[in-house]
């Protein structure tokens, strides 16, 4: 029993945390009325997490074990640059966002939040930036229905 916890990775510790959160998730959303599918009921969402969380985890526990044992790498120094881009995408979108409007927001946090990765270019961050306007005005403003106005000044 010794020699089996010993060579458990990583990954079999975070399946077992996800399949545990996951069955305990299913259990307590069991407490709550179900429902149906086209009329769920506040159990029905936890439930449903939860099961999907238990067979993650599942396949990651189950998968550790198939892979080679996993090489020590040299320790990388923290990415600062990318640390530092990405929290100020984030403050730039609700700035923006108030300010600005859902179009000029997205533009920023994606933006922002892609030159964060030294390989990405200008170029590529400029494309993604507005591959995902266009997926954000479709999804949030015209399928949702959201009420986040596409442009605002001041």
């Amino acid at each position: 029993m010794h020699d089996f916890i010993r060579k458990l990775r990583k990954d079999h510790y975070g399946g077992a945390l996800m399949f545990a959160i996951g069955v305990a998730s299913a259990l307590q959303g069991r407490t709550y009325e179900m429902g149906t599918l086209s009329r769920m009921g506040p159990g029905y969402f936890p439930t449903a997490l939860g099961v999907i969380l238990a067979l993650v985890g599942a396949a990651i526990f189950v998968m550790a074990g198939v892979g080679a044992p996993p090489v020590a790498k040299k320790k990388l120094p923290p990415e600062w640059r990318a640390w530092f881009l990405i929290c100020a995408s984030v403050v730039a979108f609700v700035v923006i966002g108030i300010y600005g409007g859902l179009v000029p927001a997205t533009f920023a946090i994606v933006f922002i939040s892609a030159l964060a990765d030294r390989q990405n270019t200008v170029k590529n961050g400029l494309l993604l930036s507005a591959a995902m306007i266009v997926i954000s005005v479709v999804v949030f403003w015209w399928a949702l229905e959201l009420a986040f106005p596409l442009f605002r000044w001041g």
